[in-house]
């Protein structure tokens, strides 16, 4: 597949194993207010990734998932509270997976911020990447 090296991810505790088996569509930074609340940080980092190259491994029964909105679940591990995904019934076809769980280089760094309209008032974007207030046209969403 071009030359694209699979990329494993975690849990915390390893109850929950995955891996990418397609090349990571994109990965972004999210400020919105569910986001920073879901992971206690400013932002959190999601790689957009297609369902059909996302292979759970293990899951020791212990994934959890909440609808944070409607038509959004986000996954996470039950016994180490690990992030794991994102999923919106909208786009059914990809998940976001959080970039804090990969083992593995992804390959890709990140290429935007999202939400930046409803950013923590105490934190400063200090790089240069595209700011969207939302979602950026140019990525699927």
């Amino acid at each position: 597949m071009n030359g694209f090296e699979a990329v494993r991810g975690s849990c915390l505790c390893g109850a929950v194993s995955f891996v990418i088996r397609q090349p990571i569509v994109s990965m972004g930074h999210c400020h919105c207010s569910m986001c920073r609340r879901a992971h206690g940080t400013a932002y959190s980092t999601y790689c957009q990734v297609a369902e059909a190259g996302l292979e759970l491994e293990s899951d020791s029964g212990t994934i959890e998932r909440y609808a944070s909105s409607p038509g959004v679940t986000r996954e996470f591990c039950a016994r180490c509270g690990g992030k794991l995904f994102y999923r919106t019934s909208t786009q059914p076809q990809y998940t976001w997976v959080a970039a804090g769980a990969l083992d593995d280089e992804p390959g890709i760094e990140p290429a935007y911020h999202i939400f930046v309209d409803s950013r923590a008032a105490w934190h400063e974007i200090n790089d240069d990447l595209p700011q969207y207030p939302e979602f950026p046209p140019d990525v699927e969403h």
